[in-house]
């Protein structure tokens, strides 16, 4: 799969928040700040997830799709690979 500039630009900025919260770590930030931030981390990559999981089964069902197939198992596929993300 090709990933876009969109989703790569979404991961270079978990990056920058990642580095962040080492920072506040090293600062000694309060517990709830640092938290506060991890979760903001975790929201960003479960969108990541979800966007590439949305873009790849949009293609994957168009193929199929072409190929007179059925696509039901794709979208199984797909819900499965949200939730195991959990």
């Amino acid at each position: 799969m090709k990933y876009d500039e969109d989703v790569k630009r979404r991961l270079r900025r978990v990056e920058g928040q990642v580095r962040g919260v080492l920072k506040m770590m090293e600062e000694e930030k309060t517990c709830k700040d640092v938290v506060s931030q991890l979760s903001a981390v975790r929201n960003a990559v479960d969108k990541a997830i979800a966007y590439i999981v949305a873009v790849n089964l949009e293609r994957c069902i168009l193929e199929e799709k072409e190929a007179g197939n059925d696509t039901s198992k794709l979208v199984q596929e797909a819900v499965a690979l949200l939730i195991k993300s959990r």
